[in-house]
């Protein structure tokens, strides 16, 4: 048997809802502890659940709609119920529009409304709307009511405004909100919504109370449209840290050889312009420790894994709109100098957006460095199907014990996460040992 389904009281402080978003339609089925919907109250964004079984015959509640615990939401019943006279009991129009509770129409009736005055439920789901996109014309249409008790006019600030039982003031969750954010008291207002009623447009135009540094508009929450490029990286990184199963190796190594070799390097390299920096050597580095260990330089590829016999390896790197990974193809036969010039290259053309798709696809091994940061450890999310991506930090000066004397030095940290279906933990620490080893003994990596 179809019966109409009130909005349920989600939390003990809850004394009105919004109805945020429908997550079920007409016509779906529903089983018990299905969720509906998703409801704002004064204190989160909830789930409204279901306690029945049956079908979604009818909504009754906008998304949008700021609704009383137990104002008509749904109607729930068997496909082919006859819910007219449900419908009919709910108001014929939609819960946000229900007729109030019978002890709200007596209190209406000793305020002397007009019979044709909004209802409560009603007041509170135009109000609401109105928070969302407050149009002249909603605006006219919230306050149409008010004028047969009293004349329309600006918010009497100082004067008290309209409470409930609580004593709260009778204002929707989201016109709360704003008027945090801008530092406005509603207590000392009065609303010229319905039945006194706070509503958005009574706060606009109000002057910031005094004492305060920052201007009201300062404080509004800002809210900015993803970009194509974040909206993609922002799914691509939520697909790996969901799909991916990821353990993380942590090295803590000697770096004071590998700064002396750069050192050493730039100053042969002076009289020609040209600079190396620590990330090149590192690149280089993993680049000879993958072509040794081509356990690591692989891809999970559904029911195999892939082993690549090029060496690809991408570079993060920051532009405005995220992060991007450009790749240095064959990263094991160029020279330390090749890869400097090609990683500023590929970095310069990032920040302008002038990479083409090739350049930033198909690495099989990923580096992210936030040293120039001064970032000492993080883990980095891996770039799917890459086995594994290198996380770098900063390079560290302290005191270090050698040949049994403590004594000034430099050590950097560098966090690998792994693929745990394509590089085990044995695997991923001999190849961190291999890495470090080519570090620590930086000659290796030109013989």
């Amino acid at each position: 048997m179809a019966k109409i389904i009130g909005l349920p009281k989600l939390s003990p402080t809850m004394d009105e809802g919004t109805i945020v978003k429908w997550v079920k339609k007409e016509g779906d089925a529903i089983d018990v502890d299905d969720l509906l919907a998703e409801v704002e109250t004064d204190k989160a964004t909830m789930e409204f659940r279901s306690f029945d079984k049956g079908v979604l015959l009818k909504i009754l509640a906008e998304e949008g709609s700021a609704l009383l615990p137990d104002a008509p939401v749904m109607i729930i019943g068997q496909k082919g119920d006859d819910i007219s006279a449900l419908i009919a009991n709910a108001g014929a129009k939609p819960a946000a529009k229900a007729e109030a509770a019978p002890a709200q129409a007596s209190a209406k009736s000793k305020a002397n409304v007009a019979p044709e005055s909004e209802s409560e439920s009603e007041s509170e789901s135009k109000s609401e709307s109105e928070s969302e996109s407050e149009s002249e014309s909603e605006s006219e249409s919230d306050s149409a009511p008010a004028a047969k008790t009293a004349p329309k006019s600006a918010p009497a600030v100082g004067a008290a405004a309209q409470t409930r039982s609580d004593g709260r003031p009778l204002a929707s969750p989201y016109v709360r909100k704003v008027a945090r954010e801008r530092g406005v008291e509603l207590a000392n207002m009065q609303g010229t919504g319905p039945h006194g009623r706070i509503i958005k447009r009574d706060l606009d135009g109000l002057a910031a109370p005094r004492g305060k540094k920052r201007s009201a508009a300062s404080k509004e929450t800002k809210v900015q449209k993803l970009s194509s490029m974040r909206r993609t990286i922002a799914r691509r990184l939520t697909e790996s840290k969901q799909t991916v199963p990821h353990f993380y190796l942590t090295i803590d190594i000697d770096a004071d050889p590998i700064w002396h070799a750069r050192e050493q390097i730039n100053r042969a390299l002076e009289v020609e312009g040209e600079k190396i920096s620590v990330n090149d050597l590192i690149i280089k580095a993993c680049a000879l420790s993958l072509l040794k260990m081509p356990e690591v330089n692989a891809s999970f590829a559904g029911d195999a894994i892939e082993y690549h016999g090029r060496v690809d390896i991408s570079v993060a790197v920051a532009i405005p709109d995220g992060l991007v990974t450009p790749v240095v193809r064959d990263a094991d036969e160029k020279d330390v100098r090749e890869i400097s010039r090609e990683v500023r290259s590929l970095a310069g053309r990032a920040k302008e957006k002038k990479l083409k798709p090739e350049e930033m696809s198909n690495g099989t091994f990923s580096i992210s460095n936030l040293g120039m940061f001064d970032i000492e450890n993080f883990s980095a999310v891996i770039n799917p199907p890459e086995g594994a991506i290198l996380a770098v930090g900063t390079v560290r000066e302290e005191p270090v014990v050698k040949n049994g004397l403590v004594v000034p030095g430099r050590r950097m940290r560098m966090t690998m996460s792994c693929d745990h279906r394509v590089v085990d933990g044995a695997t991923g620490a001999k190849w961190l040992q291999l890495l470090r080893r080519y570090l620590e003994e930086p000659v290796t990596m030109f013989i």
